[in-house]
């Protein structure tokens, strides 16, 4: 049984709850999946995308289809399954419950309890995705994903990071990806361009057990950070 077959089992249980608010959703998660380590990050880790998305949504006041393909670019819904997704993503968005509660429990249940946890950045990076679909991140969009970071125990230096991931900040933009300053040596400049590939590098991921959704962020990621390198060692190799 698929992913999305078990999430949609998920779903069903969850939405025959009386209350189908935000703690009936984690609790779900940690007892329908309690055997299975590793099909729980999967479920929690989708869960969180698509709950996050929803309440993303819910604050921009708008669901553009650029912003369900960015979607399903993460995500490779089976036709049949994306009902259940649907469901799941509308019990979040009508739930009263705000964002920011579902953002420190989402954290609870997919974090690792550290800063800069990398799973929950992984999520803030699909977010982000999200968001940029139509060509732009609005202020309000803006606003909600800073917050989210903040809730997720992402340092302000780190979400500049990601955010310069996702958005032009201009000529510091590929030292802000690389989270270093404009003008250390070219040796430091390449040893931290070395630690984060080998950080993101997709076969040490799987190897820690992230699910194969948070693979193909962290593959955009990679693509990112290789590309403000290159970007900084053709400004070098030119000065």
């Amino acid at each position: 049984m698929s992913i999305w077959d078990r999430l949609g089992d998920f779903v069903t249980r969850v939405s025959s709850s009386a209350s189908s608010g935000v703690a009936e959703v984690v609790e779900a998660v940690r007892t329908v999946f309690s055997g299975d380590a590793d099909l729980r990050r999967r479920v929690a880790f989708s869960v969180a995308m698509i709950a996050l998305s929803a309440k993303m949504a819910k604050a921009d006041g708008i669901v553009t289809q650029d912003e369900v393909r960015a979607f399903q670019e993460i995500f490779e819904v089976p036709k049949e399954q994306r009902r259940n997704v649907a469901r799941l993503y509308d019990l979040a968005k009508r739930d009263i419950a705000g964002f920011e509660t579902y953002a420190e429990r989402m954290a609870q249940l997919c974090g690792s309890g550290h800063s800069n946890c990398l799973m929950l950045e992984g999520i803030l990076d699909g977010l982000f995705h999200i968001a940029k679909a139509d060509g732009l991140v609005h202020e309000r969009e803006g606003e909600f994903l800073h917050r989210i970071a903040e809730i997720f125990r992402i340092d302000e230096a780190h979400y500049q990071s990601i955010l310069a991931r996702h958005v032009d900040l201009g000529a510091a933009d590929p030292y802000v990806v690389l989270g270093i300053e404009r003008g250390k040596p070219f040796e430091e400049v390449r040893r931290r361009y070395r630690k984060l590939v080998s950080d993101n590098h997709p076969d040490r991921l799987i190897a820690r057990g992230l699910p194969q959704e948070f693979i193909k962020i962290a593959t955009t990621r990679l693509a990112a950070i290789n590309a403000a390198y290159e970007m900084i060692e053709r400004g070098l190799r030119h000065a």
